[in-house]
C-alpha cells in the first residue's frame, strides 16, 4: 500500500474534523466547506488507503478499523507539523506563537479566568483549550494533539511528565437551608441518612468520594450517580441531597449562597492540580512561558478566590 504520495494535508484535516464529529455536515461547517467537498475529499482519501474509513450507522457515520488507525496517525502527523511551524514561529521569542491545553471538566470553571490574566499579559500568544474526560486528554497527550493537559492524578498510564500547580479541596456541599449548615466539625455518619449524590463510575470526582467512605467506614443510605457537575450542582440545590465537589466548581453558586459547604471532620479532603506533558514533548517558548505562568500564577489565584469560602475561614463563607 503506498498511499502517501498521493495523501494531502488538506486531506488529512478535514478526515480529523469528520472522525471527531462522526458527521460530514457537521464537519463541513467547522471547515466552511460545502458537504459535498468534504464527501469528495474522504473518498479520495478512502481511494487512496484502499480502505473504508467511515461506515454508515443510521443517519450518521462511525468509523471503520482502518480509520480508528488513521486518526491518531493522521493527529500525530498535523502536531508533528504543528510543532514544525511553531519551532520556525519559535525564532521569533516568547511572546508569538500557539499553545493547545486540555482540561478535565472540573478545571474549565478557573482556567479561562487564569487564561484571561495570561493573555493580557502575552497578547501574542494563542492558547487553544480542548475539555475531555482523562482517558479522552491521555490519548490527545500520546497523539501530540494537545501541549499540556491539566488534571487531577499524574497519569501512569503514558510515559508522561506532572508538576504540581495548585491545590485542589473537596468539600461536602449541601442545599442551602440544611438542618447541619452551621454546625462545627461534625462526624460524616451524622450523614447516614442522606442520599449522596456522586459523578459517574471512574470519574475523578467519584474517585474522591468513595475513597472517603472507606476511610470513615461509611455508608450512605442512598446513592444516586450523575454525568456532570452541572446536574449534581442544581440537584443539592434542588434539595436532593449532599455531594462532594471540587471547591473550584463552585465560584457561582458561592458567591450567590445558593449552597451550604459542611464542616465535616475530614473535609475539606486535599488534592492537587497538575500540569502534565509528554516527556517526550520539547515544550516551544511559547508552551514554556504558558507553562511556567500556571506554576507560578495558578494556586495563588485560586487560594484567593475560594479560600474564604472554607469552613472557619470568615468572613466569605458561603451559607
Amino acid at each position: 500500500m503506498n498511499f502517501v504520495r498521493n495523501l494531502t494535508l488538506r486531506q488529512l484535516q478535514i478526515f480529523v474534523v469528520a472522525a471527531r464529529h462522526l458527521s460530514y455536515a457537521r464537519a463541513a461547517e467547522e471547515l466552511h466547506l460545502t458537504p459535498p467537498a468534504v464527501s469528495m475529499q474522504l473518498k479520495q482519501l478512502e481511494d487512496n488507503v484502499g480502505l473504508p474509513l467511515f461506515e454508515r450507522m443510521g443517519r450518521g457515520v462511525a468509523l471503520t478499523g482502518a480509520g480508528e488507525l488513521l486518526v491518531h496517525h493522521a493527529l500525530r502527523i498535523l502536531g508533528e507539523i504543528k510543532d514544525a511551524e511553531a519551532n520556525l514561529q519559535s525564532l521569533a521569542g516568547a511572546e508569538s506563537g500557539q499553545i493547545s491545553v486540555g482540561l478535565v471538566s472540573t478545571a474549565k470553571y478557573f482556567m479561562p479566568r487564569l487564561l484571561a490574566k495570561f493573555a493580557q499579559a502575552h497578547p501574542g500568544i494563542d492558547v487553544q483549550f480542548t475539555v475531555g474526560n482523562r482517558a479522552a486528554l491521555l490519548q490527545k497527550l500520546q497523539d501530540n494533539a494537545i501541549d499540556l493537559a491539566v488534571m487531577g492524578r499524574i497519569p501512569v498510564e503514558i510515559d508522561a511528565h506532572g508538576e504540581p500547580m495548585a491545590p485542589h479541596p473537596y468539600v461536602l456541599v449541601a442545599p442551602a437551608d440544611h438542618p447541619l449548615r452551621d454546625a462545627r466539625r461534625f462526624e460524616l455518619h451524622e450523614l447516614r441518612h442522606e442520599t449522596l449524590l456522586l459523578r459517574e463510575e471512574g470519574s475523578g470526582s467519584r474517585r474522591v468520594a468513595e475513597e472517603m467512605f472507606k476511610n470513615h467506614l461509611f455508608t450512605p443510605a442512598r446513592t444516586i450517580s450523575m454525568g456532570s457537575n452541572e446536574t449534581i450542582k442544581q440537584a443539592v440545590m434542588a434539595g436532593m441531597g449532599v455531594a462532594l465537589l471540587s471547591l473550584h466548581t463552585l465560584p457561582l453558586e458561592l458567591k450567590t449562597r445558593e449552597v451550604a459547604i459542611l464542616d465535616v471532620v475530614g473535609t475539606p479532603i486535599e488534592r492537587t492540580w497538575y500540569v502534565v506533558h509528554m516527556n517526550t514533548k520539547r515544550l516551544l517558548p511559547a508552551g514554556g512561558e504558558f507553562r511556567g505562568f500556571l506554576l507560578d500564577a495558578a494556586a495563588p489565584a485560586l487560594e484567593a478566590e475560594f479560600d474564604n469560602y472554607l469552613p472557619g475561614k470568615a468572613p466569605g463563607r458561603a451559607g
